[in-house]
């Protein structure tokens, strides 16, 4: 720091004004002739605004008149009393899972998670009700509760005892209009044929808006669980507005798909943004990345790919007309080389040649002994 104030030929540093909550400051380096510039002196009140614009991680901000970047500063105090906390909520019964998903947030740079037990399905929700914009979720793949122990407002969504469909109720009820959500759900979700599995899904397509369907490639979760699995993306409106679904049809992750899960390419080609550039034939170990461009651009280009590729996009009323049946492998298509094969005649004529010259061997053989 005094080297810095020896470069900029300033004097010692002035704490002056600038918090979100009157505890914290920002520390500006002043100096007398800094400070007689008008406005510099009335910078800790006008730095209230900062909540009120209520900044993101995802803005680009520009102040073109920084003077000594009080606003950059008190942006950069909003967003990380934001980021330990108030970004990050978790629920769970297990204790030990809750300790050591606290340990985990802890480890990472989060101060103070909100990581907290409780029964989601089972207890009544209402004080939570519409309060998220983003729900991240992998919850139990399979499982059963009994109607006496399900949380009477889940239950008025969808009819049901089974746990994926009830956390799928819950994740609707969790956002606000207008949050999002990536879930990860069997696909058993996404066809099943019971009341229940039909009337959600065409909450999803009817009432709100799905976006996106990821097939994840079948073993992703072994050696733990075998079950095929997706992905859904889908934003809660309660008014409607899907129109056109993208589907991906992931088939490698990077990593073997048996119970050993070993990596299949270097450590620097793995995940969706590899530091190195994946080669032609390495893309076929390794879908994530073009997965991840694929999306990006899900409501544009992706639109013209035939069905016959990776990934491509379908209008609401076709699956409308599949009883909303979300599977991937409903409506790809698939391409059959061709092959061309002898005709048989030829193949039988074959054979009775080579008949013939065992036959002749034999009795070669037969005279030989005689």
């Amino acid at each position: 720091m005094q080297k810095i104030r020896e470069l900029l030929g300033l004097n010692p540093p002035i704490a002056t004004g600038g918090s979100r909550s009157g505890s914290s400051q920002s520390v500006c380096m002043m100096t007398p002739r800094f400070q007689s510039v008008p406005g510099q002196a009335a910078l800790a009140t006008a730095i209230a605004v900062v909540p009120l614009a209520n900044p993101t991680p995802r803005d680009v901000i520009v102040d073109p008149a920084c003077g000594t970047c009080g606003f950059p500063v008190a942006v950069g105090e909003y967003l990380r009393e934001h980021f330990n906390h108030g970004l990050f909520h978790g629920f769970d019964f297990d204790n030990t899972m809750l300790r050591i998903g606290a340990m985990n947030m802890l480890l990472h740079g989060v101060e103070n998670p909100d990581v907290s037990y409780r029964d989601s399905l089972c207890e009544d929700s209402a004080y939570e009700e519409n309060k998220y914009t983003l729900v991240l979720a992998n919850p139990p793949l399979a499982g059963s509760l009994d109607y006496e122990s399900t949380s009477g407002k889940l239950q008025r969504v969808v009819k049901t005892k089974k746990t994926e469909l009830l956390f799928m109720a819950l994740f609707l009820q969790l956002l606000k209009p207008g949050g999002r959500a990536a879930v990860i759900v069997p696909d058993g979700v996404l066809f099943g044929s019971s009341n229940a599995h039909k009337e959600l899904r065409r909450t999803l397509v009817e009432d709100h808006f799905l976006e996106g369907v990821l097939s994840l490639p079948s073993g992703v979760f072994r050696p733990y669980a075998g079950v095929s699995t997706s992905i859904l993306f889908f934003t809660k409106t309660g008014r409607g507005g899907t129109d056109q679904v993208w589907f991906y049809d992931m088939t490698a992750d990077g990593w073997s798909l048996d119970d050993k899960r070993n990596p299949l390419l270097t450590l620097e080609k793995l995940g969706p943004a590899p530091k190195e550039t994946l080669a032609e034939g390495e893309q076929k170990k390794n879908n994530t990345p073009d997965c991840l461009s694929a999306w990006k651009h899900h409501k544009d280009s992706e639109r013209e790919w035939e069905r016959t590729a990776y990934s491509f996009c379908l209008p609401k009323a076709e699956i409308t007309e599949q009883g909303y049946d979300l599977s991937l492998n409903r409506y790809k298509e698939l391409v059959h080389d061709e092959v061309e094969h002898r005709p048989p005649l030829e193949i039988l004529a074959e054979l009775r040649g080579i008949e013939l010259e065992i036959t002749r061997g034999m009795e070669e053989l037969e005279g030989m002994l005689r």
